[in-house]
């Protein structure tokens, strides 16, 4: 007990802190005087106004889940070379337990004597796996210890841990080195922690309780609190400052075994860290400080207060920031390097500090302890602040504040021109906040017009540019054109001064889109001041996500009829085809930006201006020769324009036939053979409907070129597109009825070459054919009728009942071919290897021969044996093969016998 009690007066002494808050920066290591606690006075809750509050579980889960992430994005922000040079100091720590060590007093000695030899081996280089390897072996050694009750070997490996954080000869390192030795600090807290606790469970007769999570001083044994009392004697004792600052903090929970306002002695650990000479080893110490400082159940926030404070005035003083012209690389190499490093420590510290300060009264006290607020009306009443803390502030401060103070806000960063931090980047991060809630922004107009002000004085079009793209929606959503045309003229002035480079890019694509999903009106964004000129001057994936969004807009309409609107949505769609990789074309044909452009295509209307929106194909045509889905589109149209010119009796033959030409010329350009195919049809009937008989001739032999090469396996194991093959040949058969049979070349010629194509295909399947086959016979059967069931709409186009009323010749030839389908539908069926497939494909045949045949004896003979095929590979209680023999009976194709 005498022994702790020395050890407090050693560890707290009595300071008057009356001159906090001044210019005077003073280190209580060095000043005898000055009362930390004083200047927590008036910041929020103090610890004794919420000492009855339990203990929450949430500070643990913080510490757990929150601080686990933190640790993974703070070395990730820092990556290291691997490769990395170590002090004689870390390497010292670093061998621990690998062999004997010399004192630090006959190390300094060395150098002193010699001091070149010392510099050419103070520093060593190593691996950075080697580096960071080493410390999960203390960790492990310092738990092996303390299991084997060899604490006192734990605590001196602690130690050792806790000394490399005060170096900081290589700065890259220095976070990664921070993660890793706090966790075996953390540990060792965690471990002590549970030491104490276990005493604590026993009363002073020994009898064994439960200590609730929310404790009292109280109600802990004697013995418990002496063990406790050691280890802050221990931690005491530690000669160097930062390890001594680091240890206690460590175990800086278990001062809840010893007092009942455990978070008193924070502040004295926050002047303490005032003594660390190196800034980025003081920083990280402040960070670990909030961080522990968690673990107890009070929550002030007075010593995070003096910590930012402390942090400023260290960045004001040490890192020179805040002059207002830019020396020769003022902020180049290692200096720079050190305020990114440091700033992870300001940004956990601003995090802390408002994570439980939510009432207006607590932030205005935040605001007054870190010197911006004059008094609780008046928040942001003082002229300036380090550029770095007052950004990570605005991150942290509630929307509601910002947005009652925006005003206040600007004419902050104004003032707060150093270079610890960008000032544009503080004027983007306003906006972003001010956007989260734009309808609660007091004196909208004000702000808008004081950030037009603001960015008109910087010439750089990247500042602009970052500004601009924060605040853009508040004019958007407030409906302030006239700074919308300000906006855009800066834009287009700036891009005429330098160009369009590639950190600019993003944040002129973010404004585009916005203004684009605003307007959602392609009319109006085409009114917008230099809009065209300034998408113009983009470039790259940016001006392709532009460009898409741009036709997203205009395809959601019925048609384009505009021409001026027209030739530029043909520029955007130019631009997205120029910008696109051909291969990914290739692998997707249904690509986004493809399937886009096509529908512009179809969107667009000459009305009656035929020939000119003919002209607009072929210039498409031409445009976008790597997008088949867009030729695809091009064909359709194309057709299209023949369709209307027929129906509205434009006789111009001159100009149908081009468009027939034109989509003739293109078809082949498209990669597909079964496209191919269904777009060669698709042109002879329209051929066909324009009376060019010839035309159409020559369109389906192209058709039964194209089914020649047409492989649905293309290389894989499984058939694609099944049906839609199926489908086209089946409306090939009924393009078949209406083409006039050539006498020169036989009748049926056109099905003879089908049929012949079809049985030269190895891939087919015989489900496939058969399907197929049976198609062919009911297009015989319709050929031969006295009245074909339809005809071609031109009046021109004879018909082949026309043709070949009463020949028996003609009707002789379609005998003899359906006679060679037949067979050849029979053995297709038997063909089939899976039985109840089989079954079905018969029951097919039979229906096919009973709708195309007159009852004859071959006819029935035919069915009769597909019928027995059914029953033999279906069940008998079938639906379909009993629905196909009542139809079979019903039209006299079997025997009562039979059935």
């Amino acid at each position: 007990m005498i022994v702790y009690a020395i050890y407090v007066a050693k560890l707290v002494p009595a300071v008057d802190g009356t001159g906090y808050g001044k210019d005077e920066f003073f280190d209580p290591l060095r000043e005898n005087h000055g009362k930390p606690e004083d200047s927590m006075k008036g910041l929020g809750r103090t610890s004794t106004e919420i000492a009855g509050e339990p203990y929450r579980d949430i500070a643990i889960h913080f510490l757990g889940k929150e601080w686990t992430s933190y640790k993974k994005v703070l070395m990730q922000k820092f990556p290291v070379s691997k490769m990395i040079s170590i002090s004689s100091l870390s390497s010292s720590i670093m061998k621990t337990g690998k062999g004997p060590e010399k004192p630090s007093a006959n190390v300094h000695l060395e150098e002193l004597d010699d001091p070149q030899r010392f510099a050419e081996e103070g520093v060593k280089y190593i691996t950075l796996q080697e580096y960071v390897s080493r410390l999960p072996e203390l960790k492990d050694e310092i738990s092996r210890a303390w299991h084997a009750s060899d604490r006192v070997t734990s605590f001196n490996f602690s130690i050792k841990v806790a000394k490399l954080l005060s170096d900081t000869s290589v700065l890259q390192l220095y976070p990664t080195l921070f993660v890793l030795a706090t966790e075996i600090l953390d540990m060792l807290g965690d471990m002590v922690w549970e030491r104490i606790r276990q005493k604590a469970e026993y009363t002073e007769d020994g009898t064994l309780v439960h200590l609730p999570g929310n404790f009292q001083a109280t109600e802990i044994c004697a013995e418990a609190k002496e063990t406790c009392y050691n280890w802050f004697c221990k931690v005491g004792s530690i000669r160097e400052l930062l390890p001594r600052i680091y240890l206690e903090l460590a175990i800086c929970h278990c001062w809840r075994f010893l007092s009942e306002q455990p978070a008193n002695n924070l502040p004295r650990l926050v002047m303490m860290a005032r003594g660390i000479t190196d800034p980025l080893a003081s920083f990280y110490c402040r960070l670990y400080l909030a961080h522990c400082a968690q673990k107890l159940p009070q929550r002030d926030i007075g010593h995070l207060i003096i910590s930012m404070n402390d942090m400023k005035t260290l960045l004001m003083n040490g890192a020179q920031v805040a002059s207002v012209e830019k020396p020769s690389g003022a902020l180049s190499g290692t200096r720079s390097s050190k305020l990114g490093l440091m700033e992870p420590a300001i940004e956990y510290v601003m995090k802390c500090l408002f994570k439980e300060s939510c009432e207006q009264l607590q932030i205005g006290d935040i605001l007054m302890g870190l010197g911006l607020a004059r008094n609780q009306s008046e928040l942001f009443g003082n002229s300036s602040c380090v550029s770095l803390v007052l950004h990570h502030l605005l991150r942290e401060l509630p929307i509601r504040i910002v947005c009652s103070n925006a005003l206040d806000i600007l004419h902050l960063i104004e003032c707060s021109n150093d270079y610890s931090f960008d000032q544009c980047l503080n004027y983007k991060l306003l906006g972003l906040r001010l956007c989260e809630n734009i309808s609660h922004v007091n004196e909208v107009n004000l702000v808008m017009k004081k950030v037009i002000q603001v960015v008109s004085q910087f010439n750089s079009l990247d500042e602009y540019l970052n500004v601009i793209d924060a605040h853009v929606d508040i004019a958007l959503q407030k409906h302030m054109d006239s700074y919308l045309d300000s906006i855009l003229d800066g834009i287009f002035e700036r891009t005429l001064d330098v160009g369009i480079g590639e950190n600019e890019l993003s944040s002129l694509q973010s404004i585009l889109l916005k203004l684009l999903n605003h307007f959602d009106n392609l009319e109006h964004i085409l009114r917008l001041n230099h809009f065209n000129q300034i998408l113009s001057m983009m470039q790259g994936s940016s001006r392709t996500i532009v460009n898409m969004r741009i036709l997203s807009i205009a395809t959601r309409y019925s048609c384009v009829r505009d021409p001026t609107t027209i030739q530029f949505l043909f520029e955007v769609s130019r631009s997205l085809h120029d910008s696109i990789d051909l291969s990914t074309i290739k692998e997707k044909e249904n690509n986004h930006s493809a399937h886009l452009v096509s529908r512009f295509i179809h969107m667009v209307d000459y009305d009656s201006e035929v020939k000119r929106h003919l002209d607009f194909l072929v210039q498409c045509r031409g445009a976008f020769g790597s997008m088949s889905e867009v030729k695809e589109m091009i064909v359709h149209s194309s057709n299209l324009l023949v369709v209307k010119a027929t129906r509205n009796d434009i006789s111009d033959v001159i100009f149908v036939k081009s468009c027939i030409a034109c989509s003739e010329v293109t078809i082949p350009s498209i990669p597909s053979h079964l496209k191919q195919l269904n777009l060669y049809l698709e042109t002879a009937e329209v051929a066909l409907m324009a009376g060019l008989v010839s035309h159409s001739d020559g369109l389906v032999d192209s058709a039964l070129r194209c089914l020649h090469n047409v492989d649905l396996f293309e290389g894989s194991r499984i058939p694609k597109d099944i049906d839609g093959f199926q489908s086209t040949l089946c409306k090939f058969c009924s393009l078949i009825v209406m083409i006039p049979g050539n006498i020169e070349r036989g009748v049926t010629s056109i099905p003879r070459n089908m049929f012949s194509i079809l049985s030269s295909l190895s891939w087919m399947l015989p489900s496939m054919k058969a399907k197929v086959l049976c198609a062919l016979i009911l297009t015989v059967a319709a050929l031969s009728q006295n009245n074909l069931l339809y005809h071609a709409i031109h009046d021109e186009v004879m018909g082949n009942d026309s043709l070949f009323y009463c020949d028996q010749q003609y009707l002789q030839e379609l005998f003899s071919f359906s006679t060679v389908l037949l067979q050849s539908l029979i053995d297709t069926v038997l063909q089939e290897p899976i039985q109840a497939a089989r079954g079905n494909l018969a029951l097919d045949a039979c229906n096919a021969v009973a709708s195309s045949f007159e009852v004859c004896q071959g006819a029935s003979e035919i069915c009769s044996k597909l019928v027995e095929t059914a029953k033999l590979s279906l069940s008998s209680n079938n639906k379909y093969l009993q629905s196909t023999i009542k139809f079979l009976n019903n039209r006299g194709f079997l025997q009562r016998g039979e059935s």
